[in-house]
This record gives structure tokens, C-alpha cells and sequence, in this order.
């Protein structure tokens, strides 16, 4: 009976054995097929997108075609190029690189995703994040600002302002790594509001270090804190509005085919002229806001109030970001301004 049973043990592990043998060999060559298979839609995918690229440059250099036929030929193409770039084909794509920013984080590591719903739960993410960190960043100074006058007298703890400066770096950090994913994973995200966080990073490790001095002269020597604190609940109702409005006339974009699905409200796009006027003298008097701080910062340390480098280093960053985000503002704004124009001549060629 007992050779029996250890018979019996032994062909039961010798046939799970063999059984794993076989599925490891099973799953050795799916793999080697659908790496070729890959290789061969990748090579279509960059062919596609090279006559992709031949066409609109012969479009634009033939200026005999009728206007409703280079109109219509126009999106046909468009609507090609949104096939691969808005499709499950973008995934074949050549992916951007990843930066030394993501590297120095987490190594190495591919981010681009290979299924378009998990590229979309990224961008998701992101926007559900966006709006989290819009209240706080509406809610925090808010309080602090209050208990300063209901609670601190007029004069703030340091204590609390650090934890708040520390809650300010997780933010930025959280939303740089954000958005470098996303741009890996075909995000139309630009430069500058990336390189913006990583000052607005830098601003905050350095505010860590900034000793927040108290009595005597406290409104005077706290008036920097003060401002930067008003500045940020300003940069919160900013950050709601964008996300309430830009993201609606996003999605109708995407509808319209006007933009990919993995396309994000970011810095200081808008949409149609309603939302033009609502938003844009708000972002200009918040980035003007945003330079007086920095203005301030730098007087109260000509005038040795405070006199701290990090004083002068904050300071010169906001002026610095104040700039650049003007600069950019004005330069998409632009962008929108030929967009209309361009729209308005080809109606004015088919009237005619």
C-alpha cells in the first residue's frame, strides 16, 4: 500500500511538472508571436503617419484647389492623424522621452501605458487631483489668514506657515509627476507650466528654511507672508474656474475632433469668448498680484525689515513665474486670435 501511494504522489508531480513545462512554453511563444505582430503594426502605424505628413505638406504647397476642397481634405486628414494619435494605435507610436525628472523619482521605469482606457484613467486621475488641490489651495490660507486675525493677533506662528509650505511642495511635486506621465502618454501639456511647478517646488523648499519672525514689527515683517497668503486663495478661485469651465468646452473639442481624448485643461487655455472674458482679467490681475508679492518680498529686504536670503530668492522666483506666466498666457491667446482669423477668411472664400 505504501509503494502504491508513493507511486501515485510521484506521477502527480511529475504530471504538474510537466504541465508547467508546457505552459511555460506555451506562454514563451505568445509572446515572441505578439512582440512580431507588435513590430509589424508598429511599421504600419509610421508609414501611416508619414503620408500622413506628405499629404498636408502637398496640400500646403498646392494653392490651386478650390477653398471647400482644401477645407474638406484638410479634415479628412485630421481626422487620420486623430485615428492614430487618439486611438488604441497611438500606443505604437514612439514614445517622448521621459525627462530626468521622472528618472530621478522612479528609475528607469516606461510610464506610457499600452491600453488607451488605462492612458485615460492617468488623465482622470489628474483632473480629480486638480480639483482636490483647488479647494485646499483656496481652503488653507484662508484659515490661516483667519486665525491670524481671530486668534494670533495679527501675528503668525511659524509653525503653522511651514506645515503649509510643506503641503505646497507635496502639491507641486504631485502634480509635476502628473503631468510628466501624462505628456509620456501622448498629453498636449506645455513646458512652461511643468517648468512652473518645478519653481513653485523650488519656492517651497526654500520658504521651509525661511525663519518666520515674530514681534516687534510683526504686521511689518509678516506683511511678505500676508500677501503670498492672499495671492494663494486668489490662485484657487482661478484654478476652479479653469477646471469648471475649460474642461466643458474641452470635452465639446474632443467631440468636435478638434482634440485628443488625452488633451488637459491646462495653464491659461480658455474657450469660447464668454469664458475669454471672464477668465482672462482674472489670470492677468492674479500674475500681476503674483509680481507685487515678489516686489514686496524683495523691498522688504532692500529695506533690511527682513534681510534673509530666502526673502530675496522668493522674491525674484514669483517676479521670475509672474513673467512667464504672461508671456504665455498672451502667446496662446495669440494662437487663438490667427485660429479666428484664419476661420473667418476661409468663411469670407466661400462666400465669395
Amino acid at each position: 500500500m505504501a509503494a502504491a501511494a508513493e507511486d501515485t504522489v510521484e506521477e502527480e508531480v511529475g504530471r504538474v511538472v510537466d504541465q508547467g513545462k508546457e505552459l511555460q512554453e506555451t506562454a514563451a511563444s505568445l509572446i515572441a508571436k505578439s512582440a512580431h505582430d507588435e513590430q509589424s503594426v508598429r511599421q504600419k502605424v509610421l508609414s501611416l503617419e508619414s503620408s500622413i505628413r506628405r499629404c498636408r505638406s502637398l496640400l500646403d504647397r498646392n494653392n490651386h484647389l478650390a477653398p471647400k476642397l482644401a477645407e474638406k481634405l484638410e479634415e479628412d486628414l485630421q481626422k487620420a492623424r486623430c485615428i492614430i494619435a487618439d486611438g488604441d494605435a497611438s500606443a505604437f507610436l514612439p514614445s517622448k522621452p521621459q525627462g530626468r525628472f521622472l528618472k530621478m523619482f522612479l528609475g528607469p521605469i516606461n510610464v506610457r501605458a499600452s491600453r488607451k482606457d488605462v492612458q485615460l484613467k492617468v488623465k482622470e486621475e489628474y483632473n480629480s487631483y486638480r480639483d482636490k488641490t483647488a479647494l485646499l489651495f483656496l481652503f488653507f490660507p484662508s484659515v490661516l489668514l483667519c486665525l491670524r486675525s481671530w486668534v494670533w493677533n495679527g501675528c503668525m506662528p511659524s509653525f503653522p506657515v511651514q506645515l503649509y509650505q510643506a503641503w505646497l511642495l507635496f502639491l507641486y511635486t504631485g502634480l509635476a509627476l502628473r503631468e510628466n506621465i501624462l505628456r509620456a502618454n501622448g498629453s498636449d501639456i506645455r513646458t512652461w507650466w511643468i517648468n512652473h511647478h518645478y519653481c513653485a517646488m523650488i519656492m517651497a523648499v526654500v520658504s521651509l528654511t525661511w525663519e518666520i519672525k515674530g514681534q516687534p514689527n510683526c504686521a511689518q515683517k509678516q506683511r511678505g507672508v500676508q500677501l503670498f497668503l492672499q495671492w494663494a486663495m486668489m490662485q484657487g478661485v482661478a484654478m476652479l474656474l479653469q477646471n469648471r469651465y475649460q474642461r466643458q468646452r474641452l470635452y465639446t473639442r474632443i467631440a468636435l475632433g478638434k482634440a485628443k481624448r488625452m488633451d488637459v485643461v491646462w495653464g491659461e487655455t480658455a474657450g469660447v469668448d464668454g469664458q475669454l472674458w471672464l477668465l482672462c482679467p482674472i489670470l492677468f490681475i492674479l500674475q500681476g498680484f503674483e509680481a507685487y508679492v515678489g516686489l514686496q518680498l524683495l523691498r522688504t529686504a532692500y529695506r533690511g525689515v527682513t534681510s534673509e536670503w530666502q526673502v530675496i530668492f522668493c522674491g525674484f522666483l514669483l517676479v521670475f513665474m509672474a513673467v512667464g506666466n504672461f508671456m504665455n498666457t498672451v502667446e496662446i491667446l495669440m494662437v487663438k486670435s490667427r485660429f479666428k482669423a484664419k476661420m473667418k477668411s476661409k468663411s469670407k472664400q466661400e462666400l465669395d
